[in-house]
């Protein structure tokens, strides 16, 4: 069932200029040159709406949750989990309890990760990935397969950078029992065809956790059409604070495994003997959590919602491709990932030149971008080198910032070439 965010009507004009009022730090100079922020693939900028509820549940609100019956623990609770239910409203998962609230994607990842392993793994059994993965969604498998002795399998990417589908398919087999992929890769733009890898995954009985961090601000996320098992993103990624993050994952399954920490609120009963775990989704939410983050990331979720986020990734892609044409007209530059399907994301090098020398250059300028592997190693060691240039996009950037940008790394270049 399609809900009231998934379906709204597509804004006519996306008012770039308004929008960028609302966040605060974009009045910041750098070096004397006005902010050009493109780093937003390592973090979103938070709009003034965000920073005042952060505040005003210090000022108005603050309290342990779910364990007072004091006003002011009942007004946090209330606002936690109503923030609980946007996220749910968000992504279109089927109720409340399939949210649990972490620190971040890769909090999420090592949870699910841990759980499923008990749940699902025999020595022999395998795990596949994708070449394209974020350290977030390699590592812990290699630790889970180290633990459990089952074998980490990697399907490969083709010189774009899109997972190739034939070899994907050729590693799924009986012995498959998890798949994790990215939903778009961090480091290079790639948006992979999660539908069809998850409906090939589960063809051969594999539960499916997808990464989505770099998909939730730039991508409009139902994870009952995609019917993935488990669906992970960061609130910092979207314009919510830092240290709060989402794991979506099916009733049935969040049921069905065993919690990866244990402690208070995650329990209905605990005696020496045996202890009974809470319901979920809190049987998974072990002690005091991120309450003014989590309440943050839903009005977050709200000013996206409220701005018609439709609107904004369509102005978002208009200003990609406009960057990519600029960014392809300069000489002995060279794109690093080139798939039909991208998003956000801006990686390139150039002939000679060393990624972090061409940054800091660009921040001499205003410009701010990241530069080195982008915790993506093994799509650095595909493309045989060590790093790239990483100009990554979002709602608030505008075509004249592009223009300074291109400006910043033709003078780079003409400095160290």
């Amino acid at each position: 069932m399609m809900n009231e965010y998934h379906a709204q009507a597509p804004q006519t004009v996306f008012d770039v200029e308004q929008v960028r009022k609302d966040f605060p730090i974009l009045k910041e100079s750098i070096n004397g040159h006005p902010l050009v922020y493109l780093d937003n693939a390592a973090t979103t900028h938070k709009p003034q709406v965000v920073i005042d509820t952060i505040a005003e549940f210090y000022q108005s609100q603050n309290a342990n949750i779910h364990r007072g019956v004091h006003t002011l623990s009942q007004r946090g609770t209330d606002a936690y989990e109503a923030a609980r239910a946007k996220v749910q409203n968000f992504i279109n998962a089927d109720s409340p309890s399939e949210v649990i609230f972490t620190r971040g994607t890769t909090d999420s990842i090592n949870l699910a990760a841990n759980s499923l392993a008990r749940y699902l793994l025999s020595k022999g059994d395998e795990i596949l990935i994708s070449e394209s993965e974020h350290h977030s969604n390699i590592v812990p498998w290699q630790m889970i397969c180290e633990q459990y002795g089952s074998n980490l399998v990697v399907a490969p990417i083709n010189d774009d950078g899109e997972i190739i589908i034939p070899e994907f398919e050729n590693r799924l087999s009986p012995k498959t029992k998890i798949v994790s992929f990215g939903h778009i890769s961090n480091a290079l733009g790639t948006i992979n065809p999660v539908q069809k890898l998850t409906s090939l995954a589960h063809e051969a009985q594999a539960t499916v956790l997808i990464d989505g961090a770099q998909a939730v601000a730039h991508a409009l996320v139902d994870v009952q059409n995609i019917d993935c098992d488990f669906y992970a993103f960061s609130g910092h990624k979207i314009f919510a604070p830092t240290g709060v993050g989402v794991l979506f994952g099916k009733r049935e399954l969040l049921e069905a495994i065993s919690p990866y920490q244990g402690g208070g609120d995650m329990i209905k009963e605990v005696r020496f003997d045996k202890t009974e775990y809470n319901d979920i989704p809190y049987k998974f939410e072990a002690g005091t959590p991120n309450i003014a983050g989590a309440i943050g990331l839903g009005t977050a979720l709200d000013y996206v919602i409220d701005l018609n986020f439709a609107a904004a990734i369509s102005y978002e892609d208009d200003l990609f491709n406009y960057a990519i044409a600029r960014l392809c007209e300069i000489d002995s530059l060279r794109m690093i990932g080139t798939a039909i399907e991208k998003a956000a994301v801006l990686s390139f090098t150039i002939d000679n030149v060393h990624p972090q020398d061409i940054g800091l250059l660009l921040d001499s300028q205003g410009v701010a971008v990241r530069t080195g592997h982008h915790c993506a190693m093994p799509v650095m060691q595909r493309y045989g080198i060590s790093g790239t240039v990483r100009a990554s996009l979002s709602i608030y950037n505008t075509k004249a910032e592009i223009d300074s940008f291109i400006r910043a790394v033709i003078k780079a270049k003409d400095m160290l070439v």
